[in-house]
């Protein structure tokens, strides 16, 4: 059974930082680029990074220079370090296999607040 299990979220000011967690499992990890998704209030979910294979890594715009994708094969664990985070990130943070996408884990929330 393919499983996503996210976590590392909470209460941060502006400017802070989290890091984010992924553990996958169910399937090879290794094999499968990883995405991340976030999704605020009433907005539809987006993507907000990937990470290949081979390590190469993609941003929104939105995030780019802000965020970080990083991938652990040992620990099928993928990371996302978010700094300088700002109000307009608040939302539900999710993972998924870049492709044969998994059933949606529960997220974790990250809400960005002086």
């Amino acid at each position: 059974q393919v499983q996503l299990v996210e976590s590392g979220g909470g209460l941060v000011q502006p400017g802070g930082s989290l890091r984010l967690s992924c553990v996958a499992s169910g399937r090879t990890f290794r094999s499968y680029g990883m995405n991340w998704y976030r999704q605020a209030p009433g907005q539809q979910r987006e993507w907000v990074a990937t990470i290949t294979v081979i390590g190469s890594t993609h941003y929104a715009d939105s995030v780019k220079g802000r965020f970080t994708i990083s991938r652990d094969n040992t620990e099928n664990t993928v990371y996302l370090q978010m700094n300088s985070l700002k109000p307009e990130d608040t939302a539900v943070y999710y993972c998924n296999f870049a492709y044969l996408a998994a059933p949606w884990g529960q997220g974790t929330q990250v809400t960005v607040s002086s």
